[in-house]
């Protein structure tokens, strides 16, 4: 009986981030309204890469496209140095965190531009939320058209609450420990069309966005806030679900782990092979776990529905994402920096032990300044493929 032939694999996406950051004042570590400033100042540096944010207590910085990860470490380093030294001119710390941690001054500012005035008149009260200072990290994966890109989301699905658990980054909200591992999701839910993408084709995205706009439900295509969807500005898939994290090491982490999968799923999806259907229901569950506990936590398995701890789920990650990350070589620094994950706990986790060592949340927003700038962790040799995480 003949076999069908192996599609050939996918080689080396490119790949690019784009991070949110908090401004806060330098003597009082609560957030300072002075993105203006700052990102007149970083663009002589990143010019268009240093980008405003909803607030003006935020920036956002990107990177330009790269096939290596090593590539990628030295963009995110150079981007960061370059946005905490305007910071630092405006009497600003550059702080990379889910949430603001000390108590913000209300009102929150929307920057003030035609299309964030008309957010923030659609969103209402949610505008000016305990919390609303949400800073995420956004993977690009390119270079797909948006069948592809649409393709790889649909099959993603499953697995975007163990990279939410992963990126965890926001326990503490405005002065108060949220009790959660990220409370950035829990604010963020608030906007529109926030949560797991559905499954769709092309034909089926175009119709639905289409309708989200006309009736008002969004303002714009820009507006679709899925956790991947298809980029409308650029040729990628954008997955959008971990908060931004201090420790480049998770943020370089989440952009391999993101990448390989996508290599894997989309050489399925020219094979014509079909993808797992999981109701939303099921998915906003597991994104509710993740939320909770981060990696500590239990979360769902993506093909039975049934409770795992989340380690287990990403080793289950990992083996899925295997072939795509040997393909990129990125194989020995995935299973190296979950190991230094699991070791040293997601941001969430290192937030609170900050509390601890510091016993003031001051002492965490200075921390976590300091940890936004420092670079990339030196690893040891990465161990064998299989032992680098524990069930």
């Amino acid at each position: 009986m003949p076999t069908s032939p192996v599609p050939a694999p996918v080689p080396a996406l490119r790949f690019g981030v784009e991070e949110e950051f908090l401004l806060v004042d330098a003597a009082t570590g609560t957030s300072a309204p002075r993105a203006g400033q700052v990102l007149v100042d970083a663009s002589q540096v990143l010019g268009d890469r240093a980008q405003s944010e909803f607030y003006t207590t935020q920036v956002e910085g990107c990177t330009p496209p790269v096939r290596a990860a090593t590539a990628l470490y030295g963009e995110l380093t150079g981007m960061r140095r370059a946005m905490a030294a305007a910071a630092s001119r405006a009497g600003c710390l550059l702080v990379a965190s889910g949430s603001a941690v000390l108590p913000s001054v209300h009102p929150l500012p929307v920057t003030d531009t035609g299309r964030y005035r008309r957010i923030a008149a659609l969103l209402g009260p949610v505008a000016d939320q305990v919390g609303g200072e949400i800073c995420g990290c956004h993977v690009h994966i390119g270079d797909l058209t948006r069948s592809e890109a649409l393709a790889v989301a649909n099959r993603l699905r499953p697995w975007l609450s163990v990279l939410q658990a992963l990126g965890a980054n926001s326990p503490f909200c405005e002065g108060r420990d949220s009790g959660l591992a990220s409370s950035r999701v829990v604010h963020y839910s608030g906007w529109p069309t926030f949560g797991p993408p559905p499954v769709l084709t092309e034909s089926g995205y175009e119709r639905l966005v289409d309708r989200l706009v006309a009736s008002g439900v969004i303002l714009d295509r820009r507006m679709v806030y899925w956790f991947a969807r298809p980029s409308e500005h650029l040729p990628t898939l954008e997955v959008r679900i971990a908060d931004v994290n201090a420790d480049i090491d998770v943020t370089v982490l989440l952009a391999v782990l993101v990448r390989g999968l996508t290599q894997v799923f989309l050489t399925e999806a020219r094979s014509g092979a079909g993808c797992p259907r999981v109701a939303q229901a099921a998915l906003h569950a597991a994104h509710r776990r993740a939320a909770l506990a981060g990696l500590r936590g239990t979360g769902l398995d993506p093909v039975t529905g049934e409770p795992a701890a989340m380690p287990r789920l990403l080793a289950r990650l990992l083996d899925r994402a295997a072939p795509g990350l040997e393909a990129a070589g990125d194989l020995s620094r995935a299973h190296a920096l979950t190991a230094h994950v699991l070791r040293n706990g997601t941001g969430a986790d290192r937030q609170r032990s900050a509390l601890t060592h510091h016993t003031t949340l001051r002492g965490v927003v200075d921390h976590l300044a300091d940890l936004t700038t420092t670079g990339p962790t030196p690893q040891p040799d990465p161990p064998p493929p299989g032992a680098a995480v524990a069930a």
